[in-house]
């Protein structure tokens, strides 16, 4: 595994992002383990997890691409942070676009935050996690009634490889539904096989009843 994605998978704990426990998911699925990208709060996390996102979508995408999408809202910050990133690891200069929720009609007009979409744009879609594909129906729409885009890729920072709407993950549902690849900067494999039965700040996170749950939920809720 690449150092960044065992640096990564380490941050993701130390900014208190990544949990461990007992947790109720949207869908009902009691879940051991959360993440919530909402719990990066300072300017040194968002620059780190910014080179995160950028070193990830380096090594899956390269470089060849004009755009970088975040949805509302959590998209918002991860867009910025990862734009301003990439122009300083790699010295290229990549436009940020997010929505708004609702389109504004006064002033800097229209339903787009940050550059606007233009003909022939190659466009990375970037967000924190999805589990059942559902924001990219919302923005996949959003971004064709804008112009005549190319959608290189997603890219989200966790890979749950937990079942979407049928027996596949989502994001290889979203692959087979739109057609464009989606990847993760780590997923819970390597997130389990880092972690289990290793100090991380002074504490082991995945200990042998944990890495239990985990493989009985993936029995239950993983994907084929």
């Amino acid at each position: 595994m690449e150092s960044y994605k065992q640096e990564f998978i380490e941050f993701m704990v130390d900014s208190d992002v990544l949990k461990f426990g007992e947790f109720t998911l949207k869908s009902g699925r009691k879940s051991p383990f959360f993440m919530n990208a909402g719990a990066y709060v300072t300017g040194t996390q968002l620059r780190k997890l910014g080179e995160y996102y950028a070193k990830a979508i380096h090594d899956n995408y390269g470089l060849d691409f004009d755009v970088l999408f975040g949805p509302a809202y959590k998209g918002i910050p991860l867009s910025v942070a990862t734009t301003m990133a990439i122009s300083e690891l790699y010295g290229k200069d990549i436009r940020y676009c997010s929505n708004r929720k609702e389109e504004k009609d006064h002033g800097d007009a229209g339903i787009l935050l940050g550059s606007k979409l233009k003909d022939g744009d190659r466009v990375v879609i970037i967000e924190d996690v999805t589990t059942s594909g559902k924001s990219i129906e919302e923005t996949f729409p959003i971004l064709k009634a804008q112009a005549d885009v190319e959608i290189v890729g997603l890219i989200v920072s966790l890979n749950r490889m937990e079942r979407g709407k049928g027996e596949k993950s989502a994001l290889e549902e979203i692959q087979e539904k739109y057609g464009f690849p989606a990847n993760a900067i780590v997923n819970m494999a390597e997130v389990t096989e880092h972690l289990f039965n290793r100090e991380c700040r002074g504490r082991i996170v995945i200990d042998d009843a944990i890495k239990a749950a985990i493989d009985a939920y993936y029995e239950q809720y993983g994907a084929r």
